[in-house]
């Protein structure tokens, strides 16, 4: 699989999306953190924890963290390990408050108590934070991100879909930009982009399993378009009007993969085949799709170890041959 760039065009969702993401390089969003002062030995141990969360939680990122220099690997896992326990919190199926819950975990992320230093994944987290000076806007927006599964298990418009999907990854992919290293602030529009693609991904991966959990990330407009109703996933019905959905959702999301990648060259040099092995790699869910019939119910796409291998070196030729795109700043 490759993705052809024909240059990167910007739809009126996308400039809704922008306008937060751009936010996040201004004022007192953008002032750096404080340097975290404490244990070296206990700062060791919190990065390890978030590498054994990356390692068990997601085969791809710690595949694809694995290409960075160790310092920005390291990053990369304490930053996928606040926000897979992040996302953890609000899934809890337990007889707690979920909503109060992430509510406190809000407050030690971005308030911490003097009496209460941060520890574990918290610790790493705010050190990762103030070594790549992370603007806290970020942050806070994937916490509202996750949030709104409390409040939203339907979305009416892909327009709706896409100002989640930015909360909860395009947020990260921004994240990930700091810490990887970027040479204009253009990396922004792509980063948005890219961000939208993967969550795509998730949910199209994911029907089966988010209606059991009675989430519906499908936007309802374009069910209808295509012919379908809750009551066809309920069933987890995959006919003709299914198929066609699926590819025009497919497409979509790949036309997105093609647009972010051109946005490789604007980070640093020893990041760009991590990013780019991370996003294709990731893609290859969306053929798993389409050579298991588009069947998001009864079974969850994947790529496979050997597969990811085999695709490692035509990845590592295309970050690093990709064309110096110029875009205007936004």
């Amino acid at each position: 699989m490759s993705f052809e760039t024909t240059g990167l065009q910007t739809t009126a969702w996308e400039t809704a999306l922008l306008k937060r993401a751009y936010a996040g390089l201004q004022g007192t969003a953008a002032r750096a953190h404080a340097p975290i002062e404490t244990d070296t030995d206990q700062l060791e141990a919190a990065y390890a924890r978030c590498d054994a969360i990356t390692r068990e939680h997601s085969r791809t990122f710690y595949m694809a963290s694995a290409l960075l220099p160790k310092h920005k690997r390291r990053a990369a896992r304490a930053l996928y390990a606040f926000c897979r326990i992040s996302d953890d919190i609000v899934d809890a199926q337990t007889d707690d408050d979920p909503a109060a819950a992430l509510e406190a975990w809000r407050k030690r992320v971005l308030h911490p108590p003097a009496a209460q230093p941060p520890t574990g994944v918290l610790l790493a987290w705010a050190d990762t934070r103030a070594r790549y000076h992370i603007p806290n806007l970020y942050t806070a927006q994937l916490l509202d991100g996750v949030a709104q599964d409390f409040v939203h298990q339907r979305y009416p418009t892909f327009e709706a879909l896409a100002d989640y999907c930015y909360g909860v990854a395009s947020t990260v992919g921004l994240m990930a930009m700091h810490i990887v290293g970027f040479r204009e602030t253009t990396a922004i529009d792509y980063a948005v982009k890219l961000g939208v693609a993967l969550q795509l991904t998730n949910i199209l991966r994911d029907v089966g399993e988010d209606w059991a959990r009675g989430r519906l990330y499908l936007p309802l407009e374009e069910l209808a378009a295509f012919g379908l109703r809750e009551a066809d996933i309920a069933a987890g019905r995959v006919d003709n009007r299914w198929r066609d959905f699926m590819r025009f959702q497919i497409a979509r999301t790949r036309r997105l993969y093609a647009a972010s990648l051109a946005g490789v060259s604007k980070l640093h040099r020893d990041g760009r085949f991590a990013i780019r092995a991370a996003a294709e790699l990731y893609a290859g869910i969306l053929d798993d799709l389409e050579a298991h019939d588009y069947d998001a119910f009864r079974r969850r796409a994947y790529v496979g170890k050997a597969q990811k291998l085999r695709r490692l070196p035509g990845i590592w030729w295309r970050a690093k041959v990709v064309p110096e795109i110029k875009t205007s700043q936004t």
